[in-house]
């Protein structure tokens, strides 16, 4: 009997996080909205955090918490005006990224609500022309 296989494993491991990861990044650096949020002038540093907390959320190696503890996004995420504009940035550079890697159904749509859902849960200023949700 074999054990049961990650979401990690499933999608192809680490290298399927890395070409999401980069191919967000690749958005990122040319939005004028999410790009001043990275304060690094090199955003290595930030997609090399993301790939290892979506690692290991989804199964894999342990790296992330190793290395930086609890993730506890929304704190790290504080200091940053996250608002719907740019909550709906990052959707957007998210998606095409998640698009990219053409996972089979229901991988795919697993990846996207986790993604969608963390997005809408990060916001923490809200535009006041656009009502609470």
């Amino acid at each position: 009997m074999s054990a049961p296989t990650t979401f990690f494993d499933a999608v192809g491991g680490e290298p399927t996080f890395r070409r999401l990861v980069d191919k967000f990044y690749e958005g990122v650096a040319e939005d004028p909205l999410l790009r001043p949020m990275y304060p690094e002038e090199d955003l290595g540093p930030a997609a090399d955090r993301l790939t290892l907390f979506l690692m290991q959320y989804w199964g894999g190696p342990s790296t992330y918490s190793e290395s930086r503890g609890h993730p506890r996004l929304r704190m790290r995420h504080a200091p940053f005006r996250v608002d719907p504009a740019s909550r709906d940035a990052w959707l957007h550079h998210m998606r095409v990224a998640v698009d990219s890697l053409e996972l089979a159904e229901p991988l795919h749509t697993e990846l996207w609500s986790y993604l969608e859902r963390a997005a809408y849960f990060m916001v923490n200023t809200m535009d006041p022309a656009e009502p609470a949700t």
